[in-house]
């Protein structure tokens, strides 16, 4: 029935409600403030094959050293009351080795008035974040597009060698 029992992450079923929707007495919004990529994704030609063949890389080693992505995020509360808002960091990797078609990267509360706007920022290492795990138990870093969302907000990341 395409449900296979393991968790929001490999469910692809019709759905009430996505993971993370709650109730709520106010509407919040959430604008991409700023991203700031760190550094590329570079590889030794002992880890890496040719770009045609490869799909993902090992997530250790040299080119994982300080791989980072800052995402501000901007929330504010469109609504008439006081709202307590968590923002639900998602990312959906690349399709392969299995991976989920999404994960919670992390979250942050926000606590804003009627008309209050405020920042919330995130962390994401890239070998530790958007990592999955291949055929062979082994931590790999799939290339090719990495979807952030927040809410309805998405952004694209490519990752390649």
């Amino acid at each position: 029935m395409g449900y296979q029992g393991r968790t929001y992450r490999f469910y692809t079923g019709d759905k009430g409600f996505a993971f993370g929707d709650g109730l709520s007495y106010t509407t919040m919004s959430h604008t991409s403030c700023r991203r700031h990529h760190r550094r590329c994704l570079c590889g030794s030609p002992t880890t890496i094959r040719a770009a045609e063949e490869c799909v993902s890389v090992e997530a250790t080693g040299d080119h994982c050293e300080g791989l980072a992505y800052d995402l501000h995020l901007r929330v504010e509360n469109m609504g008439a009351v006081v709202g307590m808002h968590s923002v639900l960091l998602f990312s959906s990797p690349p399709s392969v080795h299995g991976a989920p078609s999404k994960h919670l990267l992390g979250f942050k509360k926000a606590s804003l008035a009627p008309g209050e706007a405020g920042t919330v920022a995130f962390w994401v290492d890239v070998c530790r974040d958007l990592s999955v795990v291949d055929e062979l138990g082994q931590r790999k870093v799939a290339l090719g597009g990495h979807m952030l969302h927040v809410g309805d907000l998405k952004h694209t990341m490519n990752l390649r060698i």
